[in-house]
């Protein structure tokens, strides 16, 4: 099925400097970000630099990013993330990692109580600025078999099982996650009532399966039981996965970027689409990046949520159609699934303070550029 999108005047518009005619940047709704990282915060795997989250989040917004859904892994790190998304007015899952499925057993209370810790989090984050949007991934209502060393197959399925019920309860759409697990994944979907229409019959709302790297097959059943799908770096690594891709329905598709991880690269197959991206749409996408820490530069190797017009770029090349119908599709499917309305409010993004300026000696007044002058203020973005 094909879905016919409603143009709409860009909001946002850059130079382009190979022709007199501006670039226009796309609307994106990141549907899935792990925010808590400390990457994000001056932490990193290679070491300590200021914190840069401030600066990653006004990256984002000028590559059209206009908000995000940060997700949890644990019952702790879903706590953080719905107070982060209220913070920066910005959206939350909430669920615990299969890879961490033993979180479960491991609680003080027991897993009765991590599944009552969770039920009353959603409850206490429904509504408001910083909203739950949906049960999931990283969360107990996924699968990943590869990484068993993390928790055993059969702990991820009996926790993956036990956790579905929090979305029928709360009327929430499924973030899910399946890894090198399709028959087991879509056998207890099926088994618990979501084997057609996204289970709404028994109070569920659909779900998207988020970071596909699954193959056309897996698509035909998943489209079949009524789920979306969202795709990143990961699931353009190879020429199969681009195939899958291109498979994928724009009337069923959501965008995100797994950031810090899931990275488009040029080892990719899909670098060979990302090469005709604009120029002034590509140093947007994906920002100058250094190894070692320069404030104002993306962290070379962190994936950032700025990279989603990337991907969006990549699947409107597989599709055959133009760069802002593909975003707009998925900025549709987003708010339906969602439950977000049209007019979605932005993110809060901090804004550049400049200092304050210093008044010049008596003297040397009459010489000094005026402060609105272009030698005293150069045009926003010129390097």
């Amino acid at each position: 099925m094909s879905l016919k999108v409603q143009k709409r005047p860009a909001q946002q518009v850059v130079a382009n400097a190979t022709s007199s005619a501006p670039v226009s940047i796309p609307r994106f709704i990141d549907i899935g970000v792990n925010l808590t990282d400390k990457v994000f915060r001056g932490r990193g795997r290679s070491g300590q630099h200021p914190d840069d989250f401030a600066d990653m989040l006004r990256r984002s917004r000028a590559a059209g990013v206009r908000n995000m859904t940060i997700t949890g892994g644990s019952l702790n790190e879903s706590q953080h993330a719905l107070r982060m998304a209220k913070d920066h007015g910005m959206f939350a899952t909430v669920g615990c990692h299969p890879t961490r499925s033993q979180d479960f057993d491991k609680f003080e209370d027991g897993p009765e109580a991590y599944l009552r810790a969770l039920d009353n989090t959603i409850t206490k984050y429904k509504t408001g600025k910083g909203r739950v949007v949906a049960v999931g991934d990283p969360s107990p209502s996924t699968l990943d078999y590869d990484r068993l060393f993390f928790s055993p197959a059969e702990t991820q399925k009996k926790y993956f099982r036990m956790q579905l019920g929090l979305a029928k309860k709360h009327n929430l759409p499924l973030f899910l996650h399946s890894r090198n697990c399709h028959a087991d994944f879509v056998q207890i979907l099926r088994e618990e009532g979501f084997g057609e229409d996204g289970g709404r019959a028994l109070g569920g709302r659909g779900g998207v399966v988020h970071s596909f790297t699954g193959v056309k097959e897996e698509i035909d059943e998943l489209l079949e039981m009524g789920f979306h799908f969202s795709l990143n770096g990961c699931g353009m690594k190879t020429q199969q996965n681009l195939e899958a891709a291109a498979k994928i329905p724009l009337d069923r598709l959501l965008l995100e970027t797994d950031a810090p991880w899931c990275s488009l690269t040029p080892t990719h197959a899909s670098s060979a689409h990302l090469k005709t991206l604009p120029k002034p749409l590509s140093d947007l996408f994906f920002p100058p990046s250094s190894k070692t820490f320069e404030q104002g530069k993306m962290v070379k190797g962190r994936n950032e949520p700025n990279a989603i017009g990337g991907v969006a770029w990549v699947v409107a090349k597989l599709h055959g159609v133009t760069l802002e119908e593909v975003a707009e599709a998925c900025w549709k499917n987003t708010c339906e699934l969602f439950g977000f309305e049209e007019g979605l409010s932005e993110m809060d993004v901090p804004k550049v303070v400049s200092p304050a300026p210093v008044a010049a000696p008596a003297a040397s007044r009459a010489s000094a550029p005026s402060l609105m002058s272009e030698s005293a203020f150069p045009a926003l973005g010129r390097r």
